[in-house]
């Protein structure tokens, strides 16, 4: 499995949530984070914000891996995001992963889902707009 620098390079915030790329599926980056501490809301559930903040580094994650096979580099910026909670995180690991639904030369359109158990039943879904500058 090839390694990817832009990719594994995370926000401070990333970061501190603990989230780390877990594994490749085909060319798509699956992001992990583990139920600790810093990503705790009410007893024993993910705060809304860690999912917010997993769900967006998968979507970066992802853009970044396909700008990389089109050899294109860009500075990303967030016009939006909406995130749907589809059902409470438990206290266990959660994955989340992107797919790039449209790529424009100044901006991109992207899907992403989080799920714990199985990736057919998400907890949260997202759609981002991102500039690219």
């Amino acid at each position: 499995m090839a390694e990817h620098p832009e990719i594994s390079v995370l926000t401070p915030y990333a970061r501190s949530l603990g989230i780390k790329l877990a594994k490749w599926d085909g060319d798509t980056p699956v992001m992990r984070v583990d139920f600790v501490e810093a990503v705790e809301g009410r007893p024993e559930h993910y705060h809304g914000g860690a999912t917010g903040g997993l769900l967006e580094t998968a979507g970066y994650a992802a853009l970044r891996a396909l700008l990389a096979q089109r050899d294109r580099e860009a500075v990303l910026k967030p016009i939006n995001i909406t995130v749907q909670y589809l059902s409470a995180g438990k206290s266990r690991e959660t994955y989340a992963s992107g797919r790039v639904t449209k790529l424009g030369r100044r901006s991109a359109n992207i899907t992403v889902e989080a799920w714990q158990d199985n990736p057919d039943r998400p907890i949260a879904t997202a759609v981002m707009n991102v500039l690219m500058a």
